[in-house]
């Protein structure tokens, strides 16, 4: 995730809700310039990927959690970037239980100071570790891990190499605690994918996923997930992959506060409802189908989460 923008609130428009065509459950009212949904005959959404403990959210978390309810989710799965907010996604889970759930890992980007970031190291996991071991019992999976190839993040194949030996020795500490992959993997959609597949993973959802529809197949072959954010709406890649990718393995996901609908615009978790929106749209499927499959697909992926979904 990358954030570069102020602290404003994102809100749906109505001209796009027009273009969608929403078809059946959950239905909306404005109230204000907020839409606000509500769930009818159905369990609700889960925001598979989000940053809610981002400093973004430090002022308003309790409106944020509250507005995102009111539009449907059920569950947030909050991952981490670096060990410095392990404590404080754990506080999360604990302030809002049944609703936000841990995931806790070693992003293959890493902040040396505001404006200056840098390729993940095996320093960086070490001191991570320790607080896994910790909390695995609370965790439900392992992430965000992954590969980042961005040129501006790896110098060579020292730095890519890095990166590598990251995600490795945290694929096996997930499979050590069967728990599933929360993955990053921009500017390396194949080498992420085939390294998962050389170490065994077998379970594992790829965020906001920017490599090429066919490379996307690959994973779903290996059983891969992949969740699709808000920002499908003015992305064109997102919209070519959701159009490849069979349905039984989108999730959703807001990564909060980034990729929401409009640029250098806080999103948050509440938004999840554009994604799947757009998704119907794509499948030429009702909106309350792409819920009930992408929750479903959530609970095989994430079962610990279980506890927050209602029949």
């Amino acid at each position: 995730m990358e954030r570069r923008f102020p602290g404003k609130r994102c809100v749906l428009h109505l001209a796009l809700r027009k273009s969608l065509r929403m078809r059946g459950p959950p239905r909306c009212a404005e109230v204000g310039n907020v839409l606000i949904f509500h769930v009818v005959n159905m369990h609700g959404y889960v925001d598979c990927h989000c940053h809610i403990s981002a400093r973004e959210f430090d002022e308003d978390i309790e409106e944020v959690v509250e507005s995102s309810k009111q539009a449907g989710c059920v569950a947030l799965l909050a991952v981490a970037e670096h060990a410095g907010e392990f404590d404080k996604i754990i506080e999360l889970s604990r302030r809002f239980p049944g609703f936000i759930f841990p995931c806790l890992g070693v992003h293959p980007v890493q902040d040396v100071s505001p404006g200056q970031q840098r390729g993940s190291s095996l320093q960086d996991l070490d001191a991570a570790l320790p607080i896994i071991e910790k909390y695995k019992e609370h965790l439900v999976a392992i992430g965000e891990v992954g590969l980042d190839f961005t040129p501006r993040f790896v110098s060579g194949e020292t730095d890519k190499e890095n990166q590598r030996n990251v995600l490795i020795r945290q694929a096996h500490i997930a499979k050590r605690l069967d728990l599933p992959l929360n993955v990053h993997s921009r500017s390396a959609g194949r080498p992420t994918i085939q390294l998962l597949k050389e170490h065994g993973v077998h379970k594992a959802l790829l965020h906001a996923f920017d490599g090429k529809p066919s490379v996307a197949l690959e994973g779903v072959k290996a059983g891969y997930y992949f969740s699709i954010p808000p920002s499908i709406i003015r992305s064109e890649q997102k919209q070519k992959l959701v159009k490849q990718l069979p349905l039984e393995n989108i999730c959703l996901e807001t990564d909060s506060p980034a990729l929401g609908p409009e640029k250098q615009v806080r999103n948050e978790p509440r938004n999840i409802c554009i994604s799947a929106e757009y998704i119907a749209r794509v499948k030429g499927v009702s909106l309350q189908e792409v819920m009930e499959v992408t929750t479903q697909n959530a609970l095989r992926l994430f079962p610990k989460i279980k506890s927050a979904i209602r029949p």
